[in-house]
């Protein structure tokens, strides 16, 4: 029997992944500015424009995504009730999200076929309806917890 996971533990979950994956991206990003700097061809010439340009998306959607998930973890602490319907899918989304979406991106520029990212591009539209069901589902939790403490005066 699986023990149920509690608004605390679904905020350290995301507050752990979001720390790791922005240091995970914030290398990726100094490996990308090495590779410019450095004048690596196989970054920077004019026929590498489609893997710069995946690179630097998985590089900023990585980046961005780790806050998500910190800004997550830290709303779970101060509102737990805002997600507790649907925590478990929250979670699994962001997860799911910012592994498809800056992986797609990463995918695709490794291999170009002339101007047109690889195949791992296909990733990314399952990683954004991901994203969007969790925001979407957030943005839920938030007005049903504001409406439910609304109903249920405050105790002092």
């Amino acid at each position: 029997m699986r023990a149920e996971l509690t608004a605390v533990d679904f905020a350290n979950r995301h507050l752990r992944f979001g720390w790791w994956s922005l240091l995970v991206f914030a290398v990726l990003g100094l490996t990308l500015e090495s590779l410019h700097g450095f004048k690596v061809r196989a970054y920077l010439d004019a026929s590498n424009d489609t893997r710069r340009l995946m690179w630097t998306l998985a590089h900023a959607h990585g980046t961005a995504l780790a806050i998500i998930h910190v800004a997550f973890g830290l709303m779970l602490r101060v509102a737990p009730d805002a997600a507790a319907r649907d925590a478990r899918t929250i979670s699994i989304s962001l997860i799911a999200a910012s592994v498809l979406l800056p992986g797609g991106f990463f995918l695709g520029g490794v291999t170009t076929y002339g101007g047109d990212p690889g195949l791992g591009v296909l990733l990314v539209p399952v990683g954004a309806a991901a994203l969007l069901w969790a925001i979407f589902s957030i943005a839920r939790g938030i007005r049903t917890s504001r409406a439910r403490s609304a109903e249920t005066p405050s105790r002092r």
